[in-house]
């Protein structure tokens, strides 16, 4: 993973048996497992423990709506590389373009938005200040 300040995340995911389908190709649902899976490591990186705020401010990421562009399949054994980056925070929303590929070449291509909602209510919830901080930041 790169530097958790940096503008552009990327994580480098292998391709599993168990992540393909019957055509030997990555199932076109396992691409969302592995953009989430980026932006939690990025959080991560950034000092945003999910659980965390579950239990001290009652905050969950929840995933709202994405759109997604497949262009190329992946395959058993292939070594993915997950490029993120925040295009838009709302009060209580973080929007991210993210894409899988492969050596350089294009696979596949998004854009998440993630609401914070309350864990009691499941409504949503402004972004805690702490992580709107980290998230500006790595905006400028």
């Amino acid at each position: 993973m790169t530097d958790p300040k940096s503008a552009e995340s990327v994580l480098q995911v292998r391709v599993y048996y168990e992540d393909t389908d019957a055509g030997g190709v990555v199932f076109y649902a396992n691409y969302l497992k592995f953009l989430e899976r980026a932006r939690t490591e990025w959080l991560r990186a950034l000092g945003v423990n999910q659980s965390n705020l579950a239990v001290s401010e009652q905050r969950l990421f929840v995933v709202r709506s994405l759109d997604m562009s497949y262009r190329k399949p992946a395959k058993l054994d292939d070594l993915l590389t997950i490029r993120s980056r925040v295009t838009r925070l709302g009060r209580a929303s973080i929007h991210f373009a993210q894409r899988a590929e492969r050596d350089g070449e294009l696979l596949a291509e998004g854009n998440i938005q993630v609401c914070c909602v309350d864990a009691i209510h499941m409504r949503p919830a402004e972004l805690p200040a702490d992580v709107r901080a980290k998230l500006e930041f790595i905006q400028e």
